[in-house]
C-alpha cells in the first residue's frame, strides 16, 4: 500500500530515522505526519541519536554509505539550515596497510584493480572514488603530521592510514533539535511522554496505536523509528530476529578553555584496528572518546534491552571499570597529557544493531501499514539529513531492488560488519564504575 498524501502516518520515535523521516515525508506533500516518543522531554535525554558529537565520515567500506554519506556531508555545510552543528575538521582514518595505500612520492603507482584486505582499505578506495579530499600517511611522522605541533602525542607505531578532509563531526544534540524544529515548521505534529504499548492489528492491516497512558493513535501507516528499545518495546512483532540492542561505552574529559584552544584544531581519531576514536574539544572543552565494537546486552525476559539514565537513574550512565581502562589506554596512545586527567562522565550509549550492519529501512513481511526505519547499527547520525528520503523512498515504493534488499528485514545475512571490533558482551553489573573506583 503506497499511503495517500492524506493518509495518516504515525513515526514511533524522534530519534536520527524519525525525524529525518517524518521531515521528508512532509516536504513531499503529506499533510497528516506525526511523531511519537516516550520520553517526556525532547531529544530524548537517553536516545542514541542525542549526544555532544557523533562523527560525519564518508569512509566507508561499502560504497552505498559512502556515497549517501558525501551527500549528507554537503547538506550538513549549509550554514543557514544547520548552523554551526556540524565541524569539517577532518577525519584520520587508521586501519589500511602502508602498502596498499597511495605512496605520495610514487607518481606511478595505479591502485586499479587493488582488492581491499581491511575496512579503512575499503574505505580509502571509496573515498578516492568520489572525489574525497585523502591524503596518505604512510608512518607515525605522517600521521602526526596532521595535528598541531603544540600538541603531545603518541607514536603511532606500526599505524598507517589516511586522512579524510572531506568530513569530521556534527554536535548531535543540536543537529536533532534542528530537525525536530523543521518538523514543526512544516506541520508536523510530535507529542512527547508518549510510550507506545501496542499496535492495533486487524486482517492484517495497521489500525492504530495504544499508548501506556491510554490514549490511542489512528495510523494507517506506523514506522517504527524506536532504536535500540524496538525489540523489547515489540516482541508481538516477532522480529527480535532482526535485531539486538548494544551498549557502548563512552567517557568524557573536561578541559580548561586553555587547553582546549591547543587541541580544537585537531581532526577526528578513528582507528579501525582498535575501533577507538576521539573528537576535538566541543564548545564547552569536553574531548569525548569511545571505542566502536560489538558493545554489551542487558538480557531482559531473553531480549537486550536498553539500561540507561531513563531507566536507572543512579548507575544509567555507569560502563564497567574494564572498559573505563581500556579507554583510558587507547587514549594515552594518542593524546598522553589529556589521557593523565580523569573522565569526567561516561555514559552507554545503545544502538539497535542488525546482525550484518545494514540498516533495516523496510515493510513488515506479514502486517501492511507497518514498517521500520531502524537498525542505525552505530552508523546512522550523520545521514541525518538524508536518511528519511530512504525511508520515504520505501513508503512509496520507490526504492530500487537492490536497495530494498540490502535493507530488508527479512534478508539473508551474507555478511558481518568488519567496521567494529570483538562480540557483544552481557553486561556484569557487578563491574561498572562506582564513584570509589574513579577515586
Amino acid at each position: 500500500m503506497v499511503p495517500s498524501h492524506d493518509s495518516t502516518i504515525l513515526i514511533l520515535g524522534s530519534g536520527c530515522f524519525g525525524t529525518s523521516t517524518a521531515y521528508h515525508l512532509l516536504q513531499r506533500g503529506y499533510t497528516n505526519v506525526t511523531i511519537l516518543d516516550k520520553s517526556p522531554s525532547l531529544p530524548a535525554p537517553d536516545a542514541g541519536s542525542n549526544d555532544i558529537n557523533r562523527i560525519v565520515r564518508s569512509s566507508y567500506a561499502d560504497s552505498f554509505y559512502a556515497q549517501l554519506a558525501r551527500e549528507a556531508i554537503e547538506l550538513w555545510k549549509m550554514k543557514e539550515v544547520w548552523g554551526d552543528a556540524y565541524h569539517e575538521s577532518g577525519v584520520v582514518v587508521l586501519g589500511a596497510n602502508k602498502e596498499f595505500l597511495h605512496d605520495p612520492s610514487n607518481d606511478t603507482q595505479d591502485l586499479t584493480g587493488v582488492t581491499e584486505s581491511t575496512y579503512a582499505e575499503g574505505a580509502y578506495l571509496n573515498d578516492i572514488a568520489i572525489g574525497g579530499r585523502v591524503s596518505s600517511l604512510l608512518s607515525g611522522k605522517d600521521i602526526s603530521s596532521v595535528f598541531p605541533s603544540t600538541i603531545s602525542l603518541g607514536s603511532f607505531e606500526n599505524k598507517s592510514g589516511y586522512l579524510n578532509r572531506d568530513g569530521g563531526w556534527a554536535n548531535a544534540g543540536q543537529g536533532l533539535e534542528i530537525m525536530i524544529g523543521k518538523v514543526r515548521s512544516l506541520g508536523g505534529n510530535i507529542y512527547s511522554g508518549k510510550q507506545v504499548e501496542k499496535i492495533v492489528v486487524e486482517q492484517g492491516k495497521c489500525k492504530a496505536v495504544v499508548c501506556s497512558d491510554g490514549s490511542h493513535y489512528a495510523a494507517e501507516v506506523v514506522v517504527i523509528a524506536t532504536g535500540s528499545w524496538t525489540p523489547s518495546v515489540f516482541p508481538d512483532l516477532n522480529v527480535k530476529d532482526a535485531f539486538l540492542a548494544t551498549g557502548q561505552c563512552i567517557a568524557m574529559v573536561q578541559l580548561s578553555h586553555e587547553e582546549a584552544d591547543r587541541y580544537r584544531d585537531v581532526p577526528v581519531f578513528l582507528d579501525f584496528d582498535t575501533g577507538f576514536y576521539v573528537f576535538p574539544p566541543t564548545e564547552k572543552n569536553i574531548v569525548k572518546v569511545a571505542i566502536h565494537s560489538a558493545g554489551y546486552t542487558h538480557t531482559v525476559d531473553n531480549i537486550s534491552t536498553p539500561r540507561t539514565i531513563s531507566s536507572h537513574r543512579e548507575d544509567g550512565l555507569a560502563i564497567p571499570k574494564t572498559e573505563h581502562d581500556r579507554l583510558k589506554r587507547h587514549l594515552a596512545q594518542v593524546y598522553p597529557e589529556i589521557s593523565e586527567k580523569e573522565f569526567t562522565g561516561t555514559r552507554m550509549c545503545w544502538y539497535n544493531d542488525s546482525k550484518d550492519g545494514d540498516w533495516v529501512i523496510s515493510k513488515h513481511p506479514d502486517i501492511e501499514g507497518v514498517a521500520f526505519a531502524t537498525a542505525g547499527s552505530g552508523h546512522a547520525y550523520k545521514f541525518l539529513p538524508v536518511i528519511g528520503r530512504v525511508v520515504a523512498d520505501l513508503l512509496e515504493d520507490r526504492l530500487d531492488p537492490q536497495t530494498a534488499a540490502k535493507f530488508a528485514i527479512d534478508r539473508t545475512i551474507i555478511y558481518r560488519d568488519t567496521s567494529r571490533t570483538g562480540s557483544p558482551q552481557e553486561l556484569n553489573l557487578q563491574e561498572l564504575l562506582t564513584a570509589n573506583d574513579k577515586s
